[in-house]
């Protein structure tokens, strides 16, 4: 013992005294410990932060992502819609099974019926014993038979009444748009039926005559004919009768019989005459109306350079050469008056075939008789003082005769 360190002794005064500075070291590097691992763990947060919220997303590892969640889908819902397929047909099935079950359950029972009544019977006759008292006696059996046959006869009945009212109503919910579908049918059928059948008939014999004899005729050889005037045409098979003398406001009539002259100032030449002789027809029309030369100028886009037209009149056969066609808009009727000194043809149609929008032209130039011979046309002619605006056209659309009938046109 020290009395002047406190009765402690030197060496343990340096034994706590070194303890002190160990234990001064050991909290110094605890401390400096800790806060490294807190430096760390704040750094090793922040890049997990940045990683997170800035992901790197390799195109390669989002694609495969993408076709696994695809394929996912894909076997999902085609394992879902084949199961609820099998589901069905395996009801329906079941269905078919009880009502072939039901009805061969009835058919068996029948037959035993009449198996049990002929056994009754032939046991009647056989022990002497009349029908009636044998019925009387097996009353009681057959009342059963019969009222199980009743029962199972209710229900495939109340069965069949209750499908057949379910086929009803599903039907009676098909009606309503059945009709409105086979209304826009026939509305579309009345209204564009031409431009279907137009472009058959451009290929069909438009005159329904045969062209037999026309095509050996010699075009320099003047003819005798009938008096009767007509149009021929022997590449389309074409024999028409020509409506002269008619007004403007009648033209449409006219090519309700056959093809129409169609005049105006300076275009008003007869067959023979110089100048421009005008004839106009149909091209197209409803398969329901009544005109027979609807499709008469159907195939005239066929004809080309070259091609023989034969005009029928006052007894004498005129032959023209086809020289050139052109199309035209239908209020572009100054086409039609042409400077020349020849005789002149020029067939007038609707194009395209089925509608009236335009106005097809088909001239050609005259190479018998002799053009020498050619008379001139009258100074004045005889035409409608009010001029045809627009060239005629094809019979009206269904609809365009509905607004002309409530407008009065």
């Amino acid at each position: 013992m020290n009395s002047e360190n406190g009765g402690q002794s030197s060496n343990e005064l340096q034994r706590q005294t070194a303890a002190a500075i160990a234990r001064k070291k050991v909290l110094a590097s605890f401390a400096e410990s800790a806060k490294k691992a807190e430096k760390d763990s704040r750094e090793t947060a922040s890049h997990l932060k940045e990683e997170v919220i800035s992901p790197k997303i390799n195109s390669e590892s989002w694609r495969k992502y993408h076709s696994a969640w695809q394929d996912y889908y894909q076997k999902y819902y085609s394992e879902y819609y084949s199961k609820a397929a099998q589901d069905y047909i395996s009801k329906e099935r079941l269905k078919d099974a009880r009502a072939k079950a039901e009805e061969e359950e009835i058919l068996d029972s029948l037959s035993k019926a009449n198996a049990k009544i002929r056994k009754g019977v032939g046991l009647a006759l056989k022990n002497g014993i009349s029908p009636e008292e044998n019925a009387s006696q097996n009353s009681e059996t057959l009342q059963d038979d019969n009222s199980f046959i009743q029962g199972n006869l209710r229900k495939i009945i109340r069965k069949k009444a209750t499908e057949n009212v379910k086929k009803s109503r599903r039907r009676r919910h098909l009606i309503p748009l059945l009709a409105g579908i086979s209304v826009v049918l026939i509305v579309l059928f009345l209204q564009y039926n031409r431009l279907i059948f137009a472009p058959i008939m451009a290929y069909v014999s438009p005159g329904n005559a045969p062209a037999s004899g026309i095509d050996s005729i010699d075009p320099t050889i003047t003819q005798t004919v009938s008096a009767e005037p007509r149009l021929i045409i022997p590449k389309l098979n074409i024999d028409v009768p020509i409506r002269f003398e008619v007004a403007l406001s009648d033209v449409m009539s006219a090519m309700n019989n056959g093809v129409a002259h169609y005049r105006i100032a300076g275009a008003s030449a007869y067959p023979g005459e110089v100048g421009n002789f005008v004839i106009t027809g149909h091209s197209a029309g409803d398969i329901y109306s009544s005109n027979p030369y609807k499709y008469i100028f159907s195939g005239l886009e066929r004809l080309e350079d070259g091609d023989l037209i034969y005009v029928n009149y006052n007894s004498i056969r005129y032959t023209y050469r086809v020289i050139k066609k052109e199309v035209i808009d239908p209020s572009n009727v100054a086409a039609l008056v042409v400077d020349t000194n020849k005789p002149l043809i020029t067939l007038v149609t609707c194009t395209p075939l089925g509608t009236s929008r335009q106005r097809l032209l088909v001239t050609g130039e005259q190479i018998s008789p002799n053009v020498e011979n050619a008379l001139e046309t009258e100074s004045s002619p005889v035409v409608d003082q009010n001029q045809g605006e627009v060239l005629p056209s094809n019979e009206p659309s269904f609809f365009e005769g509905i607004w002309g009938w409530l407008t009065g046109n």
